[in-house]
Parts: C-alpha cells; structure tokens; sequence
C-alpha cells in the first residue's frame, strides 16, 4: 500500500476540535497517509516514529505552508449546454437577475450529445481539483424531460457519488399552461428514471419556479423513493423555503438570502445545513446572506460555489471563502471551516472535509504560510497540491 508522509507544514488546519478551536488547528505538523486514507496526523518532531513502519514512503516536504482538507462543493449544476455571458453583462448593466434565463440553459443542454455534455464535465472536474475541491455535487434540472434528466444524473454519476435530482428547477415552457401535469411527471417517470443515479432530491421553491405546496410533494415522493431532500430556498425574497427543509428534515437549505427570526430559529433548532451560495450575490447583485446572524445563532453553515451558467459561472471555492470574509461577516477560520467541512455536513458526510485518521486522505497544499491567505490575497492562485483518496492530482 503506497504511503506519503508530508513533512513541515507551517499550519495544518484538521477540523477536529481542539481547546474550543472547531477547526483544530496544529502547527509544525506531519500527515502521514496510507492508500487512500488519513493513517495519523501529529507534531514535525513525531513524523519519523510515525513513519517507521511504512518503509518506501514518499516524503514531501511542505516547507513551511499550509495545509487544509479538501475543498466540499455541496452545490453545483455542472452538466449543461450553452453559455449565458450576454444576461451577466445585462446585469452588470442594471437588469435585475430573475429565475426564467434557467429555461435558455435547458434549451441548450437539449441540443447538446452525451459526448459534448461529457466532454464539458470533464473539463470542470479538471477546474475543480485544480482549485482544491475534491468533492463535489451535482444537480441535473437542465433536461426537464424524462429522457433529459435520466442522461444528465447518468453522466454527472460518472464523476461523482453526490448527485441530486432537481427536475423541479423551473416548469419548462412547454408546460407553462399545463403545471400540474409537469408536476405530475416529475414525481412520477422523471423520477423513476433518475433514480437509479441519484443520490439526492432537490426543488426550487421560490417565486417563479415551485410554490411550497408542490415543493412539499415532490420532496415526499423523492424520499418516498430513497432520496434524501435538500431545498433551495429563500433566494429571491422571503418564502417558505427554510420551513419546508426544516420540516422535511433536508441535509440543507441553500442560498438563505432573505431569512427572518423564525427561519433563523428554524435552522438553529434542526440539523439542515444552511448553505451560503456568494457567487450568486456577486454575480446577480442581490444582497449577500448574513452568515454572521446564521452563525451567531448556532446555525451549521456551509459554503458552496453555485457553479451555474446563469447566476454564478465560477466554481472557485477560494473565492466562495474571500466573499464570505469580506462581505457575509465571516471569518477566515469560519470561512474555511464552512468550506470543507460545512460542505460535508451538508452532504451528510463523515469521510471528508476533515483531517484526521481514518478520514479519506483529501488534501490542500497552500502556497501561503496560513488560511488566512485565502482570503487575503483573492484571486491570486493559491493551490500548490492537491491529493485526493491518496492520489496527487497536481
């Protein structure tokens, strides 16, 4: 079994809590990792004992830098056809960002082949990595037939375990007279077919796409199915989005843009996930959610990149955190935390987005001495390595 041992790390952030600190930081620090697991974690000084019965490991040393888990994208819609660039620059212009440009994706992801579809992915899950992101979801919701969506959780199956069905995006024009018969299809055929490569059900209740009423029954009939629910919910005003994932006990709720006091306390009372999405609010100019409020009330909070062609065309994870510390009232510990391992909460995931023995070895080489840099220097690639189940990927 190949083993690397990673020798002098300035500050090795685990996510293990450690004297009230919940992201456990350790300083002069080793990680020894065994196959595609965490085998120990501990001080510089202890590395070689550590590493004495692993002989042929290979030893990189660190030289100093930081070290974080992986990066957790718990929210991404990655398989589609199209670009979208003309609506950014609309409302760059003053064109406020409405839910209906979905309907311009679906068209395009239709026309699209598997191959081209594929082809495209491969190429994100490249960017991701990249980026240190080594887990990911995906939703499909860009098909809206019960063809469309089967082939786009088949094709988002080949690259990730964490694929959620969201044929409750938007009702597609076709159905416009006819939403009850949409809504009918979805928790019937459209669910049938994408079931045997999900994971996860989804529903957009908000304004323009789903009300509270079908959100609910289409949630019912995913879990009724083996899906586990999670919500989008809150974005674009005040809504019923938060109840309803609250009341369906949903992995998470995500956006939380417009939260009152009974949401808050909803989230703070319940073991939903509030996923905050900053990419959306840069690229839409809503206001950004207070992750301060979110936080200060005990609500878990985690952070993802939105990856879509419409409203948040990034899958930066070290932007997701600059934002977060600069406008949501996070901070850099928080941000990182809600990053890796926020995201697995909200993937309901205890094998990722830590540090620590026995944990997948799904780790970040920082080129900067601490976290911090992630959000001190924004925009500026930070990436040195990236490892994955073990294996180096850059």
């Amino acid at each position: 079994m190949t083993a690397t041992l990673i020798t002098n790390i300035g500050e090795l952030t685990t996510n293990v809590e450690r004297e009230g600190d919940p992201t456990g930081v350790l300083r002069d620090a080793a990680v020894l990792v065994e196959g595609s697991r965490i085998a120990w974690t501990g001080a510089m000084t202890d590395a070689a004992a550590a590493a004495a019965t692993r002989t042929g490991a290979v030893v990189v040393d660190a030289g100093g830098r930081a070290v974080i888990p992986g990066f957790v994208d718990s929210h991404t819609h990655l398989v589609f056809g199209g670009d979208r660039a003309d609506e950014f620059e609309a409302r760059m212009a003053g064109v406020p960002y409405a839910a209906g440009g979905i309907r311009r994706t679906v068209a395009a992801t239709r026309a699209a082949t598997d191959d081209e579809l594929r082809a495209r992915l491969t190429g994100f899950t490249a960017e991701l990595h990249g980026q240190g992101t080594t887990t990911f979801e995906i939703k499909t919701g860009y098909g809206l037939t019960v063809e469309d969506e089967a082939r786009l959780a088949r094709l988002a199956a080949e690259v990730t375990p964490e694929v959620t069905f969201l044929g409750a995006h938007v009702v597609p024009a076709e159905y416009a007279d006819r939403r009850e018969e949409y809504v009918e299809l979805v928790v019937g055929p459209m669910l049938e077919a994408v079931r045997p490569h999900a994971r996860w059900v989804d529903v957009f209740c908000e304004r323009g796409a789903f009300t509270a009423e079908e959100s609910r029954r289409i949630l019912a009939a995913g879990s009724a199915h083996g899906l586990l629910p999670r919500v989008h919910g809150n974005q674009l005003g005040h809504g019923e989005g938060v109840g309803l994932a609250v009341a369906a006990g949903a992995a998470s709720v995500d956006h939380c843009t417009y939260l009152d006091d009974a949401d808050v306390a909803a989230l703070a009372g319940s073991d939903t996930v509030a996923t905050l999405l900053p990419g959306v609010e840069f690229s839409t100019r809503q206001p950004y959610p207070d992750a301060r409020r979110l936080i200060d009330a005990g609500v878990t909070v985690a952070l993802a990149s939105d990856c879509n062609p419409g409203s948040s065309f990034t899958s930066s994870m070290p932007l997701m955190i600059a934002l977060a510390v600069r406008e949501m009232g996070m901070t850099p510990a928080e941000a990182v935390w809600a990053a890796t391992a926020g995201g697995a909460r909200a993937l309901r995931r205890d094998d990722v987005g830590a540090v620590a023995p026995g944990m997948r070895a799904d780790l970040v080489l920082l080129d900067a001495p601490t976290r911090v840099h992630l959000a001190y220097r924004p925009g500026v690639p930070m990436i040195a390595g990236v490892w994955k189940d073990g294996e180096r990927l850059s």
